[in-house]
């Protein structure tokens, strides 16, 4: 009867009738029928309606598909019609899934992907993103639940790492003590145990690069100087201090990934006050305050200086002399960031708490010990507040009935994940879990599954724009207003008290983590404002603000900023960051920064750090603030600009376009009620 069928791009087909009746025949079987003849009965009444509706001129697949669905339907087969519609969409979905492949793979070959500010632009990196836009389309498409995705796709939720779905976890606190005391193989041979100060940097080095190609997210030592002590008895200041220079010129330059990255490594270190200890943090921070061959300003590692009254805080305590010296560096060098151990929710661990760069925080633990070393985040998913809010029109009761759906839909995905995870092999993680890394994986087989190790780790519930979500539903933000502050408190306290009882439910790790979004603020933003419009306040910006942060643009003091913000630190038990904003580096100010981390410590802030820009010319090697695009020394134009952007620092080159907005809104912060030391 009909000899053409039009496809999906426009060319012509032959048509054949059987595949309609393969079609509705599997349908049928979907759904426990096993009746040829009627699938065959039913292929008849399709091309009837075929012959009456188009009589012998041309139609498309679609068209020969509606029908499908509405004779099943007019015959009384409205389970088999289901099963159609829902086989229907899944070979829509991958064809999309191809189709949104190729252009990504089209955009790749020609600049790699800018949503992680750590990936290069070289051949291995384009490789990376390639198999990283594949693999994404993969698991949307075949591997995550429908529901899941689509929340997902829609931009109602965030699966961060979707490309390392079900083949890795996200991050760890390196045991080095462990590694470096009994040496460790990356697979070519067994590495002895060093003796020298600089053999053992070197190693640490190595150890960051190998977990790194194990697992998608941050590498980081937790007690870098109490773990490092025993190779640097005996060694004098100079071999100290050329080590740390090694480690940071290593941390720079060695990629890992098949050279698409240097490791997001972070450093703890702080409260040790053994001579040895105390050298090491000493030559650290003085080989990071010279900064790389030509004074350029490290990316790596990130420091995290642990702050603790009795310890450093204060005159007269044991390392207060390294403290003066952390902030000394932190004025020049945006490194190092502070965590502070006598925050309510830290202090029971005395100095036992690490963080990472990126903010991860791991402690709690409800099947083994409350550790720092040897654990770290399996994964995380992010809610987007302000669509919450923006569908909610203002009516709270509905805001938390969705928002308490939407974290319900997140816990799911995430025990969906980690099953997938916990199938997993140590032999697929052979640094991370065959060299003992990860809790407990020393007592793992090569083909053992990984469960027992990784269930130490954390799954955690992220969000974004507490501040657009504010102005969604009162119409201002927390920075404006102490009833939206309270608000604030409330929604956020909402969220932990569900991912508490996630991990009641689950018996896992579930936490609560102000989302490090960098791609993310730019992709929620985009989806919201193509399907709500310009909301002003909400998503009349490019971006939406990071995690319970005021707002970049908003003008504030330091002090009012620390405040609002460290009423937020507690919640977050998957870890939080703060920053102030300053115009220039406070070389001449660390008086006001000392009090600044006070304030910060008495905010109950958990971890913080110091922003302001870093300029190098590369044609000369003047550092210092360059507002134009020309060196003011050399004339020069080829100019590296260093931002911190989600915790780690990076070129702004490798910002992306929602990052870069962000950054050129951001306002400094006033120290208010401080006297500058050169006044």
């Amino acid at each position: 009867m009909f000899t053409t069928i039009i496809k999906r791009d426009g060319r012509e087909a032959s048509f054949n009738e059987t595949k309609i009746t393969d079609a509705i025949f599997k349908a049928a079987k979907a759904v426990g029928g096993e009746d040829r003849q009627l699938a065959m009965e039913l292929t008849l009444e399709v091309m009837k309606t075929l012959k009456k509706r188009f009589n012998g001129g041309p139609f498309t697949v679609e068209d020969v598909q509606d029908i499908v669905e509405k004779i099943l339907i007019e015959h009384g087969h409205a389970r088999t019609a289901k099963a159609y519609i829902l086989y229907r969409g899944q070979r829509t979905r991958m064809r999309e899934a191809r189709s949104d492949l190729m252009d990504a793979v089209a955009e790749i070959l020609v600049e790699t992907n800018r949503d992680n500010a750590n990936i290069g632009n070289s051949p291995s990196a384009k490789m990376l993103q390639i198999a990283s836009a594949a693999s994404k389309q993969y698991y949307l498409a075949r591997v995550i639940p429908e529901n899941m995705a689509q929340a997902h796709i829609r931009g109602e939720i965030h699966i961060h790492d979707l490309d390392f779905y079900g083949k890795t976890l996200n991050c760890i606190q390196i045991p080095l003590d462990k590694l470096l005391q009994n040496g460790f193989s990356t697979g070519h041979g067994h590495i002895r145990p060093p003796k020298r100060p600089t053999s053992a940097t070197a190693l640490a080095a190595i150890i960051l690069q190998s977990s790194q190609n194990d697992m998608h997210g941050g590498q980081s030592f937790g007690f870098f100087d109490r773990d490092m002590a025993p190779y640097v008895e005996g060694a004098t200041e100079e071999e100290t201090y050329q080590a740390m220079e090694a480690l940071i010129y290593n941390l720079n330059s060695m990629h890992s990934r098949a050279g698409a990255q240097v490791p997001f490594s972070s450093l703890n270190f702080g409260t040790e006050t053994g001579e040895a200890a105390r050298k090491i943090t000493r030559n650290l921070l003085l080989a990071y305050e010279k900064g790389l061959g030509r004074g350029e300003n490290p990316i790596f590692p990130n420091l995290i200086f642990r702050v603790k009254e009795g310890i450093n805080l204060n005159p007269g305590d044991p390392n207060y002399d390294l403290f003066k010296l952390a902030i000394r560096v932190a004025a020049q060098r945006l490194n190092p960031t502070f965590s502070f151990m006598d925050a309510s929710f830290n202090k029971a661990y005395g100095t036992e708490v690490g963080y990472m760069g990126c903010r991860t925080r791991v402690m709690s633990n409800r099947l083994g010990p409350e550790v720092t070393s040897g654990r770290g985040n399996l994964s995380f998913t992010t809610i987007n507040l302000p669509r919450v809010a923006i569908r909610a029109e203002r009516d709270l009761m509905r805001f938390y009935q969705y928002l308490s759906e939407m974290i319900d839909l997140v816990c799911e995905q995430l025990m969906h994940r980690y099953k997938i995870q916990a199938a997993l092999k140590a032999k697929d993680m052979p640094f991370l879990m065959g060299q003992g890394l990860y809790l407990d994986s020393e007592k793992l087989q090569p083909n053992d599954p990984i469960e027992e190790a990784m269930k130490h780790g954390t799954l955690s519930i992220g969000f974004i724009g507490l501040a657009e979500t504010l102005i969604s539903l009162l119409g201002y933000h927390h920075g404006q207003s102490e009833d939206a502050q309270a608000l604030g408190e409330e929604i956020i306290a909402f969220l932990r008290e569900k991912a508490d009882k996630a991990a009641d439910k689950y018996n896992l790790n579930f936490t609560l983590i102000a989302t490090p979004a960098e791609g993310l603020s730019g992709r929620f933003v985009r989806l919201d404002r193509k399907e709500f419009g310009i909301i002003p306040g909400v998503t009349d910006k490019r971006y939406y603000t990071n995690s319970f942060h005021v707002p970049v643009d908003f003008p504030i003091s330091v002090f009012d900023k620390v405040r609002i913000e460290g009423a937020y630190h507690k919640y977050t038990n998957a870890g939080h960051i703060s920053y102030i904003e300053f115009s220039s580096p406070p070389v001449n100010n660390q008086e006001a920064i000392e009090a600044v981390l006070h304030h910060m410590k008495d905010s109950d802030m958990g971890y913080a750090g110091i922003n302001f820009p870093i300029d190098f010319c590369t044609s000369c090697d003047y550092l210092g603030v360059i507002q134009d695009k020309t060196c003011p020394i050399c004339g020069g134009t080829e100019i590296r600009r260093v931002r911190r952007i989600t915790g780690y620092l990076s070129t702004v080159d490798r910002f992306n376009d929602a990052k870069l907005s962000e950054l050129k809104g951001r306002v400094s912060h006033g120290l208010s009620g401080y006297i500058y030391p050169d006044e």
